[in-house]
Formats: structure tokens, C-alpha cells, sequence
């Protein structure tokens, strides 16, 4: 796997920092909360692909956790151009910005890309 946000969430500094070694090593980009409050913070925003909680955080309640993790109801779907727009901006992020190389990936012209993160307003800064 490479190209993952992934979220550690853990108390203990060494352990947290051991995971995220790891992870880092696998080719994912990692993100770091020691409590509760900074793992709900880090995923409100969008981008966390995945989350590894130590379970023996003191704050951490687990029904809440499963409920956010989890809705009770499914979410309404996404409109399309939500949905393309995402993809769009993920298969940019993929590439590094590589205009070309994300057309390709995604089956379309290059200047049908340009058209789309245009029309979108996508803009993915070059690493």
C-alpha cells in the first residue's frame, strides 16, 4: 500500500511512534494523536484512510468510537461531480500534481483534466 493517510492514535509516545515508523517505511503518510479529543479532531477532517487506536487510551469510549466509525444509517450518495471531483483530486495527489500522468491513470485527455480541476476549483500543491 503506499499513498494512505493513516491515523495513529495512542498515549504512549513510544508506541505511537513505533507504528508510525513502520507505517511511514510502507510508503503511507501518517498522522499522530496521543488522546481522544485529537483522534476525533484529526478525523473530522477528510483525507484519514485508516485509523490504528490503541484500545487502552483512558479516554477512549468505545461505543462512541464504533459509532463514528460506523453511522447507524448509511449517508445519502454523494452526487456525481462530488464523487468525480474527490477521485480527481486523490488521482493528483497520487501523482504528485503530474497533470499527464493523472489523465492517463483516469482514461481521459489531459485537457479534459485541465477542463475538470478548472470547473472543480482543484488545487493539489507539488510536492
Amino acid at each position: 500500500m503506499s499513498d494512505l493517510d493513516v491515523l495513529v492514535v495512542s498515549a504512549d509516545q513510544g508506541r505511537r511512534e513505533a507504528v508510525a515508523n513502520a507505517l511511514r517505511a510502507a510508503g503511507m503518510r501518517v498522522a499522530l494523536a496521543e488522546d481522544g479529543a485529537q483522534a476525533a479532531s484529526a478525523l473530522s477532517e477528510p483525507g484519514i484512510a485508516l485509523a490504528v487506536v490503541d484500545l487502552r487510551l483512558p479516554d477512549l469510549d468505545g461505543s462512541a468510537l464504533r459509532q463514528a466509525l460506523v453511522p447507524a444509517a448509511p449517508a445519502a450518495p454523494d452526487a456525481l461531480e462530488d464523487a468525480e471531483r474527490r477521485h480527481i483530486t486523490h488521482v493528483l495527489r497520487h501523482t504528485g500534481g503530474n497533470k499527464r500522468r493523472a489523465a492517463i491513470l483516469l482514461g481521459i485527455s489531459r485537457s479534459t483534466l485541465l477542463q475538470k480541476v478548472r470547473r472543480y476549483g482543484i488545487v493539489i500543491p507539488r510536492s
